[in-house]
């Protein structure tokens, strides 16, 4: 969850090791009292957003360990855990400043730079939504993004807490063009048989698709290179920088892969974090 980290990032604190805890006017966060019906919520509308600093900070540390902020979120995809949260933030800031509403499509994401947007896609039952990051975290374990708590009751998993999903970033251009994941995209289109197979799967299916494991992504080729170098040094499966352009310029991916399926990915992920490469993150990318 986010407890310390938001103030921090959002500029409202001088240090991301202190203890927040006593601005909440409750200690466990919990779903808002009586039935809330979700089933008219609408998904967050992606719309143009020039950058900002506020809670853009890169690097940054939140209990003793550091992240990155990606430099652009075009072509981002990932698997994982998500979580929620809800009551005890209800009404306070997130890391851009903004204020967090729990009956709102919106979410915290670690790397993503915000505010952005994302389809998350419930991996278990199919669902979608579209939300608006806006904040930092979450912090715990090995979570990949938290949602509020009106986007997972949207997807079907506010009761069990945690779901498996994929996280697909939609960027938007000045000119109103938008693109998920790298692809064009257009709000409310039927989703295509590949994305369709990715949300009732959780398995990416495609002649020129593949799992990768991502380390880092650089403006400039020899921090790649570098990277690459100290993979190989540790590791005999196949390693590849991977060149992208993007609207905010040429980027160099360092990547491990592809894989045949998720677990062997995240076995290969789980290794990697063992020997000192903490940053990866597990996306489908073109072969």
């Amino acid at each position: 969850m986010l407890v310390a980290a938001a103030l921090v990032l959002g500029g409202c604190a001088s240090s991301p090791e202190t203890d927040h805890s006593s601005r909440y006017t409750i200690s466990q966060d919990r779903a808002p009292a009586g039935h809330f019906d979700a089933s008219g919520l609408t998904d967050a509308k992606p719309v143009y957003e020039a950058p900002r600093r506020a809670g853009n900070k890169s690097p940054y540390n939140v209990w003793g360990k550091q992240y990155q902020v990606l430099a652009s979120n075009d072509g981002y995809v990932a698997r994982g855990t998500a979580s929620w949260y809800g009551e005890k933030f209800h009404g306070h800031k997130t890391s851009n400043g903004e204020t967090f509403d729990m009956y709102e499509m919106s979410a915290a994401h670690k790397s993503l730079r915000i505010p952005g947007y994302a389809r998350v896609t419930n991996l278990d039952n199919g669902r979608s939504v579209v939300v608006r990051v806006n904040d930092r975290g979450p912090f715990h374990g090995d979570r990949l993004i938290d949602l509020s708590y009106a986007a997972a009751k949207k997807l079907g998993y506010q009761a069990r807490g945690t779901a498996r999903v994929e996280v697909a970033a939609i960027t938007v251009h000045p000119n109103g063009s938008m693109f998920l994941a790298g692809q064009p995209f257009v709000p409310g289109a039927a989703a295509s048989s590949v994305e369709s197979s990715v949300a009732a799967t959780g398995q990416m299916v495609g002649d020129n698709q593949a799992l990768y494991v991502q380390l880092g992504s650089f403006s400039r080729r020899d921090p790649a290179e570098k990277l690459l170098g100290r993979v190989r040094a540790v590791l005999e499966n196949p390693v590849r920088v991977r060149a992208i352009d993007t609207e905010s310029g040429r980027f160099h991916r360092v990547q491990v892969g592809p894989f045949l399926n998720e677990d062997s990915a995240r076995r290969t992920q789980n290794l990697l974090e063992a020997r000192g490469f903490l940053q990866s993150i597990l996306l489908t990318d073109s072969n």
